[in-house]
């Protein structure tokens, strides 16, 4: 997909302040039982095609209207992903705002766990 430069740069902004995991350093989180939260923030229609294990779905436009009845609490660490790491960054950000101490966006987003042939849940 082609981002227009206007979305890339709230994106670029965003990631000025937003911190980053790859799908690597995610999985070894898994690996290795980290208390994290993983959150898709895709469409409906994308989290039904497939997901990271143990995540939540709360999709971009409702994360800031739901997002502190799911995880209340501001400091947990909360690891966000859309397809290719762009929305989730604009996210994080938002839940920055809101007072959340350790939100991260993954860079690469499902699309990088994907290409490293990662284990994905299904319905």
């Amino acid at each position: 997909m082609i981002h227009n430069n206007s979305f890339l740069d709230l994106v670029k902004d965003a990631l000025s302040r937003v911190k980053e995991l790859d799908v690597h350093q995610l999985n070894n989180k898994i690996q290795n039982k980290e208390e994290i939260f993983i959150v898709d923030t895709r469409e409906d229609r994308e989290w039904v095609q497939g997901r990271i294990p143990h995540s939540i779905h709360i999709g971009k436009g409702v994360i800031e209207r739901d997002i502190e009845n799911t995880i209340p609490h501001k400091e947990a660490n909360i690891i966000l992903y859309c397809q290719g790491g762009f929305r989730s960054a604009l996210a994080a950000d938002n839940l920055l705002k809101m007072g959340y101490t350790n939100p991260y966006s993954l860079s690469g987003g499902f699309g990088d766990w994907l290409n490293n042939g990662f284990s994905i849940e299904k319905d």
